[in-house]
């Protein structure tokens, strides 16, 4: 009876408790966070639909390659091209704190809760993207890897 026991407290966590609710990361002296946030491999199919939806709210301040959605924003820069000009952990730190790279920035942390203000507090504690939607929408954006048409060039 007690090797049961063993193995179910030595188990690993499953992917979707790691962090719990915000998933622990470290940067790098480069500026990265290169591990894949609690080891997941994103999926692009999946990014692409949390970039274009309520979720992500990506559109509302950046223009991306999704034709169907009549409305994107132009008060962060265009997404095309972001893919060949940023790593995956480049774009993870951007995602997860964008502070960490400008610490003016307007875009929203993604995967940060402590040291905000003015959150719902039905909200607080919670990020706005879980693990597994930050490493799908990196999965997503490193697909972008040409320039905008000139006629939707900023």
């Amino acid at each position: 009876m007690l090797a049961p026991l063993f193995v179910i407290a030595f188990a690993p966590r499953p992917a979707a408790a790691c962090g719990d609710p915000v998933a622990p990361y470290e940067v790098s002296e480069g500026g990265v966070i290169e591990r894949p946030l609690c080891g997941l491999a994103g999926d692009a199919e999946r990014g692409r639909a949390v970039v274009a939806g309520r979720r992500g709210n990506c559109l509302a301040c950046h223009a991306a390659p999704i034709p169907e959605e009549p409305f994107h924003g132009t008060i962060g820069p265009p997404l095309h091209g972001v893919g060949a000009v940023f790593s995956a952990g480049e774009l993870r730190l951007r995602l997860v704190d964008s502070t960490r790279v400008n610490r003016a920035t307007v875009m929203p942390p993604f995967h940060r809760v402590e040291g905000l203000h003015g959150v719902r507090r039905d909200r607080a504690g919670q990020p706005i993207l879980s693990a597994r939607e930050i490493e799908d929408v990196i999965a997503y954006l490193l697909t972008l890897t040409e320039d905008a048409p000139a006629d939707e060039a900023r």
